[in-house]
């Protein structure tokens, strides 16, 4: 693991890990991995998400869905953007995205960060 990363996981567990370079202890400037993780899972008399729900529903409790009128009004208003042909532009790994974006965003409302003399760059330094 040498980028900065998020995990993010929903089943059988919850789990959030974030890994990052460090500089490791010490006097000198080396890098080390690291990872952030916290995680949970349900206590045995504890239903999760899904259970909740299938059980709501084999019983006949509505109140965990939405009803019927709300779910036809909010397609009434999404599925108009969904039938339009948006347009996907391909762009180059690790790059900060399409050129395309500079006609869609505001003036000033896209800056493309660029490594200058200030930025750290990961293999610049001896490990």
């Amino acid at each position: 693991m040498t980028e900065n990363h998020l995990r993010l996981r929903v089943s059988p567990e919850v789990t959030i890990a974030m890994g990052m370079m460090s500089l490791a202890p010490g006097e000198g400037l080396a890098l080390e991995t690291g990872e952030i993780l916290a995680s949970h899972s349900p206590c045995n008399d504890e239903m999760d998400a899904y259970e909740r729900l299938l059980g709501a529903a084999m019983t006949g409790e509505s109140t965990l869905f939405a009803r019927e009128d709300y779910v036809e009004e909010a397609w009434r208003i999404v599925d108009p953007v969904v039938k339009t042909l948006t347009p996907i532009y391909q762009y180059a790994p690790k790059t900060w995205g399409p050129d395309e974006v500079t006609r869609v965003a505001p003036t000033g409302g896209w800056h493309n960060p660029t490594p200058g003399p200030e930025t750290f760059m990961a293999g610049s330094l001896a490990a």
